[in-house]
């Protein structure tokens, strides 16, 4: 089976939630189509998966901020709206990865740059982010870096 890319996912899930009525599918995919879109008319490339996903993952992360900013206005409606919005988007995202995978990547970058301090933390960052892309999320990568260097 070949594997679809995301924006191509993206696209028929859009069209399967117009035909089936699926209003926050559709708002949410038609809304993550139109910041790729844009990037890729502002940068004039087309993204890949990776650049996609980092995408989606800022997509997330502005909804998680939302959903605070919800709470504190007591708006039950946003809270709901923007955690349905993050679990249509999550669907496009490989899975998550385990805290186990990222300690065991995150102590072998630790390695292979000589880190030995937090003052290292870029480096290790730099050799981490690529082989971690889409599957865990930046702020959890460096909280993993900063405990790790911190002992």
């Amino acid at each position: 089976m070949i594997s679809m890319d995301i924006k191509t996912q993206l696209n028929n899930s859009m069209k399967d939630a117009m035909k089936s009525g699926d209003e926050v599918r559709k708002r949410t995919t038609r809304m993550a189509l139109a910041n790729i879109k844009q990037v890729e008319v502002d940068k004039r490339i087309a993204l890949d998966d990776a650049a996609v996903i980092s995408l989606l993952q800022k997509e997330i992360k502005n909804r998680r901020e939302a959903v605070e900013e919800a709470k504190k206005a007591n708006r039950a409606d946003l809270i709901a709206d923007n955690e349905a919005e993050i679990k249509v988007i999550e669907s496009f995202l490989p899975k998550a990865m385990p805290a186990e995978e990222l300690r065991a990547l995150t102590q072998a970058a630790i390695a292979e740059v000589g880190a030995a301090s937090p003052s290292d933390m870029g480096k290790v960052m730099k050799v981490l982010l690529p082989k971690v892309v889409g599957r865990a999320a930046g702020d959890q990568v460096s909280a993993m870096v900063k405990e790790l260097l911190a002992k």
